[in-house]
């Protein structure tokens, strides 16, 4: 939790011996700091989740009978659980380099032994309370940050997806760290001609948000009506193994539907093959031609074709959806994918897109590990 720097440091006391708390309290009043005590672990657990400090100064044993500071270390566990950039400077009557190095390892700053110095404890708690302020205040601006480029990256991607007769279409964004390294896109060439696009950038946060942000440029750039799939993906690749650094690289499919000539037209670098999933329930795939982009820039790229049918559904997704993973590490799956697909391949394209969406989210209880991305195409 984060406190008003105006305000006088708090600081809460845990000890179980009343003459220890009266003593701190005066010690650490007199230095300009303001005071709560408590004489439990317990207590520190409730007043922890209801108001915010700037250090908690704790013994680490509360039965009379306990000298190994167990409990102060299961404590200091839940404490960081609960907030972890609250500074905690440990004491006990009884210390150990053992038990010093544990509370460290555990997540405390400092480590004062009973009987203290009164000097000295004053400067650690002024230590720390100043560097703990300082990292809540680059969290709460990282945050921020982070909040601004989401909303930026996701201004990038289709504010609404063109309406386009005969041919439906739902799309899923859902980052797993804010931002992130999927994107997305359709390009209209025409009332009855678009391309649709899927990527999924290597690694994740700011640096493969950076990235998606150069990729979609220039498939947007190069997109035209008159381009094949396979022209535009060894373009694409050109450009970005110019930019990318060593060792990233980009899967990505890029796919024109006309519906018209009832037909697909495709590139596939290295993506997780699209399903396009028949009215009768047959599944065919718009198979890789063609190397991940940003390894090798003298790459060409070959393309596929698949006739559509009034029914068909294509769904192009990225890993983030078969490599969910449950409690116990078990992966969604492809199979569960177009399980997932084939139940609702008589409905609209949203309904197919929400479908998929919340099984993985039921999947995963709702923490996945990567982004979740996919845009589907009913065709009429």
């Amino acid at each position: 939790m984060l406190t008003r720097a105006s305000a006088l440091p708090r600081i809460l006391i845990a000890d179980d011996q009343a003459d220890i708390l009266q003593a701190l309290r005066l010690l650490l009043g007199d230095a300009g700091y303001e005071t709560q005590l408590v004489r439990s672990a317990t207590d520190v657990v409730d007043r922890v989740g209801q108001e915010s400090f700037d250090l908690l100064l704790m013994d680490l044993n509360y039965s009379r009978d306990t000298t190994s500071g167990g409990e102060g270390l299961a404590l200091l566990e839940h404490v960081h659980r609960h907030d972890s950039t609250l500074p905690v400077v440990v004491m006990t009557g009884w210390g150990t380099i053992d038990t010093a190095v544990e509370a460290m390892r555990r997540g405390a700053k400092s480590f004062v032994q009973k009987p203290w110095d009164d000097t000295t404890l004053v400067e650690v708690v002024r230590r720390e309370i100043q560097e703990g302020r300082a990292v809540r205040r680059r969290d709460a601006q990282l945050a921020r940050e982070q909040e601004e480029a989401r909303l930026i990256q996701r201004a990038l991607l289709p504010v609404r997806l063109p309406n386009v007769p005969g041919c439906d279409l739902a799309a899923r964004w859902t980052p797993a760290y804010g931002i992130g390294g999927d994107c997305y896109d359709v390009v209209p060439f025409s009332g009855t001609r678009l391309a649709i696009s899927i990527a999924d950038v290597v690694g994740k946060g700011l640096p493969a948000a950076l990235l998606m942000s150069n990729l979609q440029a220039a498939v947007r750039a190069f997109s035209t009506a008159s381009i094949e799939p396979q022209d535009l993906c060894t373009s694409v690749n050109r450009l970005l193994c110019r930019n990318i650094t060593s060792g990233k690289f980009v899967t990505f499919c890029y796919a024109v539907i006309d519906v018209v000539e009832r037909s697909i037209r495709h590139a596939n670098a290295g993506h997780n093959p699209p399903v396009l999933m028949r009215q009768t329930g047959e599944v065919d795939r718009l198979s890789p031609t063609g190397l991940v982009l940003g390894i090798a820039s003298d790459w060409i790229y070959g393309s596929g074709a698949s006739d559509i049918r009034p029914g068909d559904r294509l769904v192009c997704f990225t890993d983030g959806i078969t490599e969910a993973a449950s409690e116990d590490g078990e992966q969604f799956g492809e199979e569960r994918l177009i399980d997932c697909i084939a139940e609702h391949r008589h409905q609209p394209a949203d309904v197919i897109a929400r479908a998929i969406s919340d099984s993985v989210t039921l999947w995963t209880k709702d923490v996945p590990s990567d982004d979740l991305t996919l845009i589907v195409a009913a065709l009429k």
